[in-house]
């Protein structure tokens, strides 16, 4: 039986009240520390007197040297100092994706969301978390939906003010935005205000640098853009070429996106199959391949304005732009279609992942036919038809037939069990 390990490395979170809110364990811990690690602010509380053997470390530059600094100190006392909860956007979740977590102890303090939602009566689990903290602002486009309330963290004290002209940008002058400073502090201040009133407020209202903003979005918007797939053509810039609502629909039914999965967009195009994968979950990755920078101008264009500046564009044709890159989840062909490409996502593909193919020509049509005789999987044929002017009456117009291949592949222990 395995015996347990006693963790050598505490993350431990502070308030706005500083030292003053910890408990008996935490001081005991960093008492105890040899190598203590934080901000220039958390490091500036310690009092030199009880901690004289510790070392004081500041984050390194690059932040991602911390992990091999961490790692030969394994075994001695280290303490992390943080603020509020480590484990909600902190520093705690980004060290428990390094080290195991029976060697990590983690204290949290109550963070800046449930201190939020307590002073504005929110119930927690009915609002978005998120933050612009280290991230683009435009990742809160995809929230802006009808009665939501967001509680944001902010970036500092510029951020009220920027999220409040996005705001108006999209035409939601009456949401109500509050800013809590400080929380928990002595120093604790709360402003309400709309964001048509902010955003004109100009430098006569400032803000301090540590602060919350919660976002009350009116129950009426003249614009907003659901995150289940199927978004309206016009929502994308493009040059024509694009698949379209309805294909669309299908396609990423069939992908099955999921949090943490990783999408192959091969001959992204305008980028709309892998920007709405983007937009079902905050997670979720995607890798655009597309040789014509025009069209990826306008993939980037709709990421960011659609709120998933994560989408990642490789300047190339697949294969050769795909070779030594993560394994997919998911693969989406669009563009491009060769059985060179086929055979190279279907290598590529995580065992139980989803490959769906598109083709319109009767030649792209053929290979999926072959495909589907050789592997199984479904084969559709997507016929859409519109209703459209004819004279004084309407009549059925049809769009160009897309033929489509899903395939889902196997596991290899279901293989195993065909097997036998």
């Amino acid at each position: 039986m395995k015996q347990p390990q006693t963790p050598w490395l505490s993350v431990i979170g502070i308030g706005e009240d500083g030292l003053d809110g910890l408990g008996d364990l935490a001081w005991s811990l960093i008492a105890q520390a040899k190598v203590i690690y934080g901000g220039a602010r958390h490091l500036a509380m310690l009092p030199d007197v009880m901690i004289c053997d510790a070392e004081k470390r500041g984050w390194p530059q690059p932040f991602s040297h911390v992990f091999d600094e961490l790692d030969a100190l394994r075994g001695t006392s280290v303490v992390v100092l943080a603020s509020g909860d480590p484990m909600y956007f902190g520093i705690g979740g980004t060290l428990a994706r390094h080290f195991p977590t029976d060697e990590m102890r983690i204290l949290s303090y109550p963070g800046s969301f449930s201190l939020a939602a307590s002073r504005l009566g929110w119930p927690l689990d009915k609002v978005a978390k998120l933050t612009i903290h280290g991230r683009s602002i435009e990742t809160l486009l995809p929230h802006y939906l009808p009665g939501a309330r967001l509680l944001v963290l902010s970036r500092d004290g510029k951020s009220p003010r920027e999220v409040a002209d996005q705001l108006l940008g999209r035409g939601i002058e009456e949401a109500e935005l509050t800013i809590l400073e400080h929380l928990g502090g002595m120093a604790e201040r709360i402003v309400t205000m709309s964001a048509k009133a902010l955003a004109k407020s100009g430098e006569t209202q400032s803000f301090a640098d540590l602060n919350v903003l919660a976002i009350a979005l009116p129950e009426t918007l003249s614009f907003w853009l659901p995150l289940q797939p199927g978004l309206p053509d016009e929502a994308f810039e493009h040059d024509g070429k694009m698949t379209k609502r309805d294909i669309r629909a299908s396609a990423l039914a069939k992908l099955m996106p999921h949090p943490g999965a990783l999408l192959w967009d091969v001959g992204t195009g305008c980028g709309s199959v892998a920007i709405e994968w983007l937009r079902s979950h905050p997670s979720c990755r995607a890798i655009g391949i597309e040789p014509q920078e025009k069209r990826r101008i306008l993939a980037r264009h709709n990421a960011d304005c659609l709120g998933v500046p994560s989408l990642q564009l490789i300047a190339d044709t697949a294969p050769d732009g795909l070779k030594g890159k993560d394994a997919p989840d998911a693969v989406f062909i669009g563009g491009g279609l060769s059985r060179e490409v086929v055979d190279f996502c279907l290598d590529a593909l995580k065992p139980g992942g989803r490959l769906v193919a598109h083709a319109v020509t009767l030649r792209s049509e053929h290979l999926l036919l072959e495909l589907f005789e050789e592997y199984g999987g479904d084969l559709t044929r997507l016929a859409i038809s519109r209703a459209t002017p004819v004279g004084p009456y309407f009549g059925w117009k049809p769009s160009m037939p897309v033929t489509q291949w899903a395939f889902t592949k196997v596991l290899k222990e279901q293989d195993e069990k065909q097997d036998q």
